[in-house]
């Protein structure tokens, strides 16, 4: 697979009531191609979010949207723009962030989580700097990531909670 030059194809889920923001690093293939965030069917991420939400796991885009909007939780990624080989973070260069620090003055974001390694080094790198604002790492609710069971990603996010309820 031959690396390609990449702009993020799609903008934030967000509100002005949003109080949870959770970044990933750059969409996937698949996620590209369904054109919505954590497309791809073994992704945990929809699972995840819903039974922290106390939800049924959303299908479609819309309903997708309707549930993070609902829960006060925000969703973007942290990368603007890269170079990347398919879907593998390993691969991402030339990563140029999204604008976070807008998104924190129209929104009522407290708490910044990332989704995986590569997005909470991405965030360290070029958004911390800019926002002054922390983050915390999650694990990763990719497949790739399969030390991590349902159940156990389900209950690490849990630290989310708290700013859900507030």
């Amino acid at each position: 697979m031959e690396f390609e030059s990449l702009s993020h194809p799609f903008p934030p889920v967000c509100d002005a009531d949003s109080r949870v923001l959770i970044l990933g690093s750059f969409p996937s293939v698949r996620s590209r191609q369904t054109g919505f965030y954590y497309g791809h069917p073994q992704n945990r991420f929809w699972r995840v979010t819903a039974a922290l939400t106390g939800e049924e796991t959303p299908v479609s885009i819309e309903q997708k949207r309707a549930m993070l909007l609902r829960n006060g939780i925000a969703l973007w990624d942290c990368i603007k723009s890269c170079t990347v080989r398919g879907s593998s973070d390993a691969s991402i260069r030339d990563a140029k962030p999204n604008d976070i620090d807008r998104l924190l003055k129209i929104t009522s974001i407290q708490s910044i989580f990332c989704n995986g390694k590569a997005a909470f080094e991405c965030y360290r790198k070029f958004i911390l700097p800019v926002t002054g604002v922390s983050a915390a790492l999650l694990p990763s609710t990719s497949a790739a990531n399969a030390a991590w069971s349902l159940d156990r990603l389900t209950e690490a996010w849990q630290v989310i909670l708290p700013d859900l309820l507030k």
